[in-house]
Protein backbone atom coordinates (compact mmCIF):
# COMPACT_ATOMS: atom_id res chain seq x y z
CA UNK A 1 0.00 0.00 0.00
CA UNK A 2 0.99 3.38 -1.03
CA UNK A 3 2.03 6.58 1.47
CA UNK A 4 2.03 10.07 0.55
CA UNK A 5 5.11 12.27 -0.19
CA UNK A 6 4.12 14.35 2.93
CA UNK A 7 3.84 11.44 5.44
CA UNK A 8 7.59 10.31 4.41
CA UNK A 9 8.58 13.52 5.16
CA UNK A 10 7.32 13.64 8.55
CA UNK A 11 8.72 9.96 8.75
CA UNK A 12 12.17 10.96 8.21
CA UNK A 13 11.68 14.38 9.60
CA UNK A 14 12.87 16.41 6.17
CA UNK A 15 11.64 19.01 4.51
CA UNK A 16 9.66 18.64 1.49
CA UNK A 17 9.29 20.53 -1.51
CA UNK A 18 6.59 18.86 -3.73
CA UNK A 19 3.34 17.65 -3.53
CA UNK A 20 2.21 16.28 0.10
CA UNK A 21 -0.37 14.17 -1.35
CA UNK A 22 1.71 12.94 -4.13
CA UNK A 23 1.16 8.87 -3.78
CA UNK A 24 5.12 6.67 -3.17
CA UNK A 25 4.51 3.05 -3.79
CA UNK A 26 7.88 1.87 -3.26
CA UNK A 27 11.32 2.60 -2.79
CA UNK A 28 14.65 1.88 -5.04
CA UNK A 29 17.88 3.36 -5.69
CA UNK A 30 18.20 5.40 -9.14
CA UNK A 31 19.01 2.37 -10.91
CA UNK A 32 16.43 0.31 -10.07
CA UNK A 33 13.86 3.08 -9.58
CA UNK A 34 10.33 2.68 -11.11
CA UNK A 35 7.34 5.07 -11.76
CA UNK A 36 6.08 5.54 -7.91
CA UNK A 37 9.00 5.04 -6.19
CA UNK A 38 11.12 7.25 -4.17
CA UNK A 39 14.91 7.00 -4.64
CA UNK A 40 17.99 8.88 -2.76
CA UNK A 41 20.65 11.07 -4.36
CA UNK A 42 23.77 11.78 -2.02
CA UNK A 43 25.80 13.88 -4.00
CA UNK A 44 25.83 16.53 -7.34
CA UNK A 45 27.38 13.50 -9.48
CA UNK A 46 24.12 11.81 -9.68
CA UNK A 47 22.09 14.64 -11.16
CA UNK A 48 22.63 13.12 -15.03
CA UNK A 49 21.35 9.69 -13.76
CA UNK A 50 18.30 10.83 -11.76
CA UNK A 51 16.87 13.35 -14.73
CA UNK A 52 17.11 9.85 -16.59
CA UNK A 53 15.27 7.83 -14.22
CA UNK A 54 11.87 6.98 -13.49
CA UNK A 55 11.00 7.81 -9.88
CA UNK A 56 8.36 10.11 -8.90
CA UNK A 57 10.76 11.90 -6.07
CA UNK A 58 13.81 11.53 -4.44
CA UNK A 59 15.69 12.15 -1.11
CA UNK A 60 18.52 14.53 -0.61
CA UNK A 61 20.31 16.62 1.06
CA UNK A 62 20.85 20.07 1.36
CA UNK A 63 24.32 20.27 -0.27
CA UNK A 64 22.05 18.48 -3.25
CA UNK A 65 18.63 19.17 -4.08
CA UNK A 66 18.25 18.61 -7.79
CA UNK A 67 15.38 20.41 -9.32
CA UNK A 68 12.62 19.27 -11.59
CA UNK A 69 11.19 16.69 -9.57
CA UNK A 70 9.50 16.24 -5.72
CA UNK A 71 12.40 16.11 -3.46
CA UNK A 72 12.56 15.78 0.96
CA UNK A 73 15.42 17.37 2.02
CA UNK A 74 17.24 15.54 5.04
CA UNK A 75 20.55 16.12 7.10
CA UNK A 76 21.82 12.24 6.48
CA UNK A 77 20.77 10.58 3.46
CA UNK A 78 21.34 7.42 3.99
CA UNK A 79 19.97 7.35 7.80
CA UNK A 80 16.79 8.44 6.09
CA UNK A 81 16.07 6.41 3.11
CA UNK A 82 16.63 2.96 5.44
CA UNK A 83 13.85 4.47 7.48
CA UNK A 84 11.50 4.76 4.35
CA UNK A 85 12.75 1.20 2.57
CA UNK A 86 11.80 -0.30 5.96
CA UNK A 87 8.55 1.08 6.03
CA UNK A 88 8.00 -0.58 2.16
CA UNK A 89 9.25 -3.75 3.30
CA UNK A 90 9.25 -4.25 7.20
CA UNK A 91 11.18 -7.11 8.77
CA UNK A 92 8.64 -10.41 8.24
CA UNK A 93 11.31 -12.01 10.99
CA UNK A 94 9.00 -11.61 14.37
CA UNK A 95 11.06 -12.98 17.10
CA UNK A 96 8.72 -13.97 19.52
CA UNK A 97 9.62 -13.61 23.15
CA UNK A 98 10.52 -17.16 25.48
CA UNK A 99 12.22 -20.05 24.42
CA UNK A 100 10.51 -22.72 21.75
CA UNK A 101 9.61 -25.85 22.57
CA UNK A 102 11.90 -27.50 20.40
CA UNK A 103 15.01 -25.54 21.92
CA UNK A 104 17.44 -27.87 24.31
CA UNK A 105 18.37 -25.41 27.52
CA UNK A 106 20.46 -26.84 30.47
CA UNK A 107 18.48 -26.26 33.76
CA UNK A 108 21.71 -24.09 35.34
CA UNK A 109 21.43 -21.77 32.08
CA UNK A 110 20.00 -18.02 33.51
CA UNK A 111 17.62 -16.31 30.65
CA UNK A 112 16.04 -12.80 30.40
CA UNK A 113 12.36 -13.21 30.35
CA UNK A 114 12.25 -10.88 27.64
CA UNK A 115 15.21 -13.04 25.38
CA UNK A 116 13.69 -15.11 22.09
CA UNK A 117 14.98 -18.62 21.92
CA UNK A 118 14.09 -20.05 18.62
CA UNK A 119 14.14 -23.55 17.20
CA UNK A 120 16.44 -26.38 17.91
CA UNK A 121 18.67 -23.85 19.57
CA UNK A 122 21.03 -25.14 22.67
CA UNK A 123 22.00 -23.97 25.42
CA UNK A 124 24.50 -25.72 27.84
CA UNK A 125 25.30 -25.25 31.65
CA UNK A 126 25.48 -22.16 33.27
CA UNK A 127 24.77 -20.14 30.28
CA UNK A 128 23.42 -16.84 30.87
CA UNK A 129 21.20 -15.13 28.29
CA UNK A 130 20.77 -11.23 29.33
CA UNK A 131 17.44 -9.19 28.40
CA UNK A 132 16.26 -8.72 24.64
CA UNK A 133 18.82 -10.83 23.07
CA UNK A 134 17.55 -12.66 20.40
CA UNK A 135 18.82 -16.28 19.19
CA UNK A 136 17.48 -17.93 16.32
CA UNK A 137 17.01 -21.74 14.92
CA UNK A 138 20.20 -24.08 14.87
CA UNK A 139 22.39 -21.71 17.25
CA UNK A 140 24.96 -23.58 19.93
CA UNK A 141 25.57 -22.57 22.39
CA UNK A 142 28.77 -24.03 25.26
CA UNK A 143 29.15 -24.10 29.12
CA UNK A 144 29.66 -21.32 30.74
CA UNK A 145 29.13 -18.84 28.08
CA UNK A 146 27.49 -15.63 28.40
CA UNK A 147 25.26 -13.71 25.88
CA UNK A 148 24.89 -9.79 26.52
CA UNK A 149 22.00 -7.47 26.16
CA UNK A 150 20.46 -6.59 23.48
CA UNK A 151 22.70 -8.63 21.47
CA UNK A 152 21.18 -10.91 17.67
CA UNK A 153 22.15 -14.48 17.04
CA UNK A 154 21.32 -15.57 13.66
CA UNK A 155 21.56 -19.47 12.83
CA UNK A 156 23.58 -21.90 12.84
CA UNK A 157 25.95 -19.57 14.65
CA UNK A 158 28.20 -22.38 17.53
CA UNK A 159 29.74 -20.73 20.44
CA UNK A 160 31.91 -23.02 22.40
CA UNK A 161 32.48 -23.34 25.83
CA UNK A 162 32.80 -19.98 27.79
CA UNK A 163 32.37 -17.30 25.29
CA UNK A 164 31.47 -14.17 26.52
CA UNK A 165 29.99 -11.74 24.08
CA UNK A 166 29.16 -8.15 24.81
CA UNK A 167 25.83 -6.29 24.50
CA UNK A 168 23.91 -5.31 21.18
CA UNK A 169 26.74 -7.91 19.37
CA UNK A 170 25.16 -9.27 16.03
CA UNK A 171 26.45 -13.08 15.00
CA UNK A 172 25.93 -13.52 11.47
CA UNK A 173 24.99 -17.36 10.35
CA UNK A 174 27.46 -20.11 10.98
CA UNK A 175 30.13 -17.87 12.16
CA UNK A 176 32.17 -19.73 14.71
CA UNK A 177 33.84 -18.47 18.49
CA UNK A 178 36.36 -20.35 20.81
CA UNK A 179 37.01 -22.82 18.38
CA UNK A 180 40.80 -24.98 19.07
CA UNK A 181 43.58 -22.64 18.08
CA UNK A 182 45.71 -23.97 15.49
CA UNK A 183 48.72 -24.71 17.68
CA UNK A 184 50.89 -27.76 18.16
CA UNK A 185 53.82 -29.47 19.99
CA UNK A 186 56.29 -31.21 17.34
CA UNK A 187 59.15 -31.94 19.61
CA UNK A 188 58.47 -35.76 20.26
CA UNK A 189 58.34 -36.08 15.79
CA UNK A 190 54.38 -35.98 16.82
CA UNK A 191 52.21 -33.35 16.31
CA UNK A 192 50.33 -32.83 19.66
CA UNK A 193 47.60 -30.56 20.52
CA UNK A 194 49.02 -27.54 22.57
CA UNK A 195 46.87 -26.03 25.76
CA UNK A 196 43.07 -25.18 24.66
CA UNK A 197 42.34 -23.47 28.17
CA UNK A 198 41.51 -19.41 27.02
CA UNK A 199 38.61 -18.48 25.91
CA UNK A 200 37.16 -15.52 23.09
CA UNK A 201 35.46 -12.46 24.91
CA UNK A 202 34.20 -9.88 22.70
CA UNK A 203 33.66 -6.70 23.21
CA UNK A 204 30.43 -4.65 22.77
CA UNK A 205 28.38 -3.48 19.67
CA UNK A 206 30.57 -5.99 17.82
CA UNK A 207 29.52 -7.21 14.05
CA UNK A 208 30.81 -10.87 13.27
CA UNK A 209 29.91 -11.58 9.84
CA UNK A 210 28.81 -15.18 8.22
CA UNK A 211 31.03 -18.09 8.56
CA UNK A 212 34.09 -16.50 9.94
CA UNK A 213 36.03 -18.16 13.32
CA UNK A 214 37.71 -16.71 16.02
CA UNK A 215 40.12 -19.32 17.95
CA UNK A 216 40.21 -19.92 21.72
CA UNK A 217 43.01 -18.48 23.67
CA UNK A 218 45.59 -21.56 24.77
CA UNK A 219 45.80 -20.10 28.22
CA UNK A 220 43.88 -16.82 28.22
CA UNK A 221 41.39 -14.76 25.78
CA UNK A 222 41.37 -13.91 22.21
CA UNK A 223 39.71 -10.57 22.80
CA UNK A 224 37.97 -8.40 20.10
CA UNK A 225 37.42 -5.10 21.24
CA UNK A 226 34.22 -2.75 21.32
CA UNK A 227 32.57 -1.50 18.19
CA UNK A 228 34.65 -3.58 15.93
CA UNK A 229 33.33 -4.82 12.25
CA UNK A 230 34.49 -8.09 11.01
CA UNK A 231 33.28 -9.32 7.56
CA UNK A 232 32.50 -12.45 6.35
CA UNK A 233 34.85 -15.32 6.10
CA UNK A 234 37.59 -13.61 8.23
CA UNK A 235 39.60 -16.11 10.12
CA UNK A 236 41.31 -14.94 13.58
CA UNK A 237 43.87 -17.40 15.55
CA UNK A 238 44.13 -17.71 18.92
CA UNK A 239 45.48 -15.47 21.71
CA UNK A 240 44.94 -12.30 19.34
CA UNK A 241 43.75 -9.07 20.88
CA UNK A 242 41.83 -7.03 18.27
CA UNK A 243 41.15 -3.17 19.26
CA UNK A 244 38.34 -1.10 19.21
CA UNK A 245 36.32 -0.36 15.84
CA UNK A 246 38.80 -1.76 13.49
CA UNK A 247 37.01 -2.83 10.11
CA UNK A 248 37.94 -5.72 9.01
CA UNK A 249 36.93 -6.95 5.64
CA UNK A 250 36.38 -10.56 4.15
CA UNK A 251 38.89 -13.14 3.89
CA UNK A 252 41.57 -11.86 5.95
CA UNK A 253 43.40 -13.97 7.91
CA UNK A 254 45.26 -12.80 11.37
CA UNK A 255 47.87 -15.77 12.61
CA UNK A 256 48.12 -16.21 16.50
CA UNK A 257 49.48 -13.82 19.09
CA UNK A 258 48.61 -10.91 16.95
CA UNK A 259 47.50 -7.31 18.29
CA UNK A 260 45.80 -4.40 16.86
CA UNK A 261 45.09 -1.02 18.15
CA UNK A 262 42.14 1.28 17.70
CA UNK A 263 40.54 2.05 14.34
CA UNK A 264 43.14 -0.27 12.19
CA UNK A 265 41.50 -1.32 8.95
CA UNK A 266 42.59 -4.37 6.80
CA UNK A 267 41.04 -4.76 4.00
CA UNK A 268 39.86 -7.94 1.76
CA UNK A 269 42.62 -10.89 1.65
CA UNK A 270 44.94 -9.30 3.71
CA UNK A 271 47.50 -11.43 5.85
CA UNK A 272 49.17 -10.91 9.03
CA UNK A 273 51.66 -13.43 10.08
CA UNK A 274 51.93 -14.05 13.82
CA UNK A 275 52.95 -12.15 16.76
CA UNK A 276 53.22 -8.87 15.13
CA UNK A 277 51.40 -5.65 16.03
CA UNK A 278 49.10 -2.74 13.97
CA UNK A 279 49.28 0.44 15.23
CA UNK A 280 46.29 3.06 15.89
CA UNK A 281 44.54 4.02 12.88
CA UNK A 282 46.75 1.99 10.75
CA UNK A 283 45.63 1.23 7.24
CA UNK A 284 46.24 -2.99 5.22
CA UNK A 285 45.31 -2.29 1.54
CA UNK A 286 43.75 -5.54 -0.20
CA UNK A 287 45.93 -8.93 -0.07
CA UNK A 288 48.67 -7.33 1.91
CA UNK A 289 50.76 -9.47 3.57
CA UNK A 290 52.02 -8.41 6.69
CA UNK A 291 54.93 -9.71 7.83
CA UNK A 292 56.49 -6.99 10.89
CA UNK A 293 54.54 -4.47 13.36
CA UNK A 294 53.28 -1.58 11.56
CA UNK A 295 53.39 1.88 12.81
CA UNK A 296 50.50 3.58 13.86
CA UNK A 297 48.67 5.80 10.61
CA UNK A 298 50.07 3.95 8.15
CA UNK A 299 48.94 3.27 5.14
CA UNK A 300 50.56 -0.39 3.73
CA UNK A 301 49.88 -2.32 0.59
CA UNK A 302 51.54 -5.05 -1.49
CA UNK A 303 53.32 -8.82 -0.12
CA UNK A 304 55.38 -8.12 1.28
CA UNK A 305 53.41 -4.92 2.80
CA UNK A 306 55.09 -1.63 2.26
CA UNK A 307 53.89 2.31 2.74
CA UNK A 308 51.61 2.34 -0.06
CA UNK A 309 53.55 5.99 -1.27
CA UNK A 310 56.78 3.27 -2.23
CA UNK A 311 54.68 0.71 -3.75
CA UNK A 312 52.54 2.71 -6.21
CA UNK A 313 56.22 4.33 -7.07
CA UNK A 314 57.49 1.09 -7.76
CA UNK A 315 54.30 -0.17 -9.83
CA UNK A 316 54.74 3.17 -11.87
CA UNK A 317 58.75 1.91 -12.63
CA UNK A 318 57.70 -1.51 -13.48
CA UNK A 319 55.00 -0.17 -15.89
CA UNK A 320 58.24 1.40 -17.71
CA UNK A 321 60.84 -2.02 -17.91
CA UNK A 322 59.26 -2.44 -21.38
CA UNK A 323 60.28 1.27 -22.37
CA UNK A 324 63.46 1.10 -20.61
CA UNK A 325 64.34 -2.13 -22.38
CA UNK A 326 63.94 -0.88 -25.36
CA UNK A 327 66.12 2.48 -24.80
CA UNK A 328 69.04 -0.16 -23.12
CA UNK A 329 68.97 -2.26 -26.34
CA UNK A 330 69.07 0.59 -28.10
CA UNK A 331 71.71 2.36 -26.00
CA UNK A 332 73.71 -0.97 -26.69
CA UNK A 333 73.92 -0.88 -30.11
CA UNK A 334 74.94 2.89 -30.36
CA UNK A 335 77.63 1.64 -28.23
CA UNK A 336 78.36 -1.48 -30.44
CA UNK A 337 78.68 1.24 -33.37
CA UNK A 338 80.43 3.79 -31.62
CA UNK A 339 83.32 0.67 -30.54
CA UNK A 340 83.15 0.05 -34.70
CA UNK A 341 83.82 3.47 -35.40
CA UNK A 342 86.65 3.80 -33.07
CA UNK A 343 88.43 0.85 -34.39
CA UNK A 344 88.26 2.04 -37.67
CA UNK A 345 89.90 5.46 -36.53
CA UNK A 346 92.70 3.70 -34.94
CA UNK A 347 93.47 1.26 -37.90
CA UNK A 348 92.98 4.03 -40.53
Amino acid sequence: MGVTLGQLASLVEGTLHGDAQLEITGASIIRDSQPGEITLADRPELAKELARCSAAAVLASGEFAPAGMPVIVVANVHEAFAKIVAQFRPNLAQNKLGVHPSAVVSDSAVIAADASIGPLVVIGEGVSIQSGVVIQSGVQIGAGSVIGAGSFLFPGVVLYENTIVGANCILHASCVLGAFGFGYESGSGKHLLSSQLGNVVIGDFVEIGAATTIDRGTYGPTVIGDGTKIDNQVMIAHNCRIGRHNLICSQVGVAGSTSTGDYVVMAGQVGVRDHVHVGDGAILGAKAGVASDIGAGQHVIGSPAIPAKDKKLEVALLSKLPEMRKQLKALLSRVTELEKEDELRKTA
